[in-house]
């Protein structure tokens, strides 16, 4: 039966849970818009009743209490006004800031804006004469405009700060059941792996032939290294300067006898040697981690190609195959626990791999190039001492 693929599913609720938070932004912002959009015209009929108050205010043919009018006129105490001539001459202001209105030029530079914001309104009088209202919006409706997207924007820090905080928990978490299963894995190998050591002997004595033996040592003494490169996994390796040249052949070495005839390791290297401070059991584990993912992505013939070369402040180790390949979107993905594309596979080894580099050595792994059918490039690059 296929496992389902978590960081698939993992993804679609990502992108479910953001297309829900842009419907919710857009549905805020729309609701806010529709909002203002009734307070924008009410402050326009607010701006028309006292249009209509000055102009009967100021007509000659008012007769009666003009206390009515004069109420409206003082009544607006929220929205910015300045009233012309017809000759561009201001006759008065209300609500305008009064140190900047005692600027020179500020309120024949605001009234141009206050135009292209909303119409102005032209009072006419009897005699032929007319005043102009010019008029924007007031401060509490441009307020309520921001409002939504300050809302927004502190939602979606708390968001943020939230979900750093639990993924930050979660990783936390993931490094004690990484460290707790791999040092429980080298304690259960570990104990057989005695017993092992003491059967040899025990053949040995009974005159078991010594190649067969030999042979046997090499595993258990493999199966040591093993044990003690899981018993490093979630504590500070410590590194020691290590030739990488001869580290690249001891790896080689070992995979090549365990390795079918018809795949060829070829080996790159320039001459001399190159020390650089890495734990040699883990960095080998890696190497031989990403010789195996080649070995298993090759069917039938073919070849892979490891070789190392300096690079700017960085030594560059490639390990290329000619197996099946990556598609571009699983470049990232294949280094992700649980990731595989093996039938039988656990999608551990690459996140080790990742874990061992990045997290101890201060370097990088990552794919380089791979296509369908054309192979795969996987490049580590790990940062020259000063």
């Amino acid at each position: 039966m296929r496992r389902p693929d978590i960081h698939r599913n993992k993804n679609a609720w990502k992108l479910i849970l953001f297309l829900c938070a842009l419907l919710i932004g857009a549905g805020t912002l729309l609701y806010t818009e529709s909002f203002l959009s009734e307070l924008r015209k009410g402050e326009e009929r607010s701006v028309k009743i006292w249009a209509n108050a000055v102009q009967l205010f100021g007509s000659d043919a008012a007769t009666g209490d003009l206390t009515l009018y004069g109420m409206i006129m003082e009544g607006n105490t929220t929205i910015p006004i300045i009233l012309t001539d017809q000759d561009g001459h201001i006759i008065a202001k209300r609500n305008i800031n009064q140190e900047k209105a005692a600027r020179p030029g500020y309120l024949e530079a605001l009234i141009p804006r206050m135009a292209e914001e909303n119409e102005p309104i032209v009072i006419e009088f009897a005699e032929g004469k007319k005043n102009i209202v010019y008029y924007q919006e007031s401060i509490l409706l441009k307020k309520l405009r921001i409002y939504p997207w300050v809302l927004l924007g502190v939602i979606a820090v708390f968001v943020g700060i939230a979900y750093a905080a639990f993924s930050s928990a979660r990783r936390s978490e993931q490094e004690r059941v990484w460290s707790g299963m791999a040092k429980e894995t080298a304690h259960q190998i570990g104990t057989p792996l005695s017993s092992m050591l003491g059967w040899i002997e025990l053949l040995r004595a009974q005159g078991v032939d010594e190649t067969a033996l030999n042979e046997m040592l090499k595993d258990v003494d493999r199966l040591e290294t093993i044990t003690a490169r899981f018993s490093k996994i979630g504590s500070i390796p410590e590194l020691k300067n290590e030739d990488l040249i001869d580290c690249l052949k001891e790896s080689l070495d070992y995979l090549r006898s365990r390795t079918s005839k018809k795949i060829d390791i070829n080996l790159s290297v320039p001459e001399g040697e190159i020390v650089l401070p890495i734990n040699r059991q883990l960095f080998s584990w890696v190497i031989e981690n990403l010789i195996r993912n080649a070995v298993d992505a090759i069917e039938g013939a073919g070849q892979v190609d490891i070789s190392l070369e300096e690079a700017g402040r960085s030594m560059k180790i490639d390990v290329r195959d000619t197996g099946k390949g990556l598609p571009r979107n699983q470049y990232k993905a294949i280094f992700r626990p649980g990731f595989t594309t093996k039938q039988r596979g656990w999608g551990l080894g690459l996140s080790l791999a990742q874990r061992i580099i990045e997290d101890y050595h201060d370097g990088r792994i990552f794919v380089v190039k791979s296509e369908p059918g054309a192979g795969t490039t996987f490049r580590i690059l790990l940062p020259i001492a000063s």
